[in-house]
């Protein structure tokens, strides 16, 4: 079952290293958080699109 934690505001983004994986909390517009986890392999993905992307 998920831990419930106080919701305490949007907050920075953040990235964190968790065991194998490694952690993004997204803040949302209107409050909350997406949180994902990502591989290594992803994490590089997701850079190089998002490096593309802005140009």
């Amino acid at each position: 079952m998920a831990a419930m934690k106080p919701r305490t505001g949007d907050g920075p983004l953040e990235v964190t290293k968790e065991g194998r994986g490694i952690v993004m909390r997204v803040p949302l517009e209107g409050g909350g958080r997406l949180v994902v986890e990502l591989s290594t392999d992803e994490a590089d993905a997701l850079g190089e699109a998002l490096r593309n992307a802005c140009g």
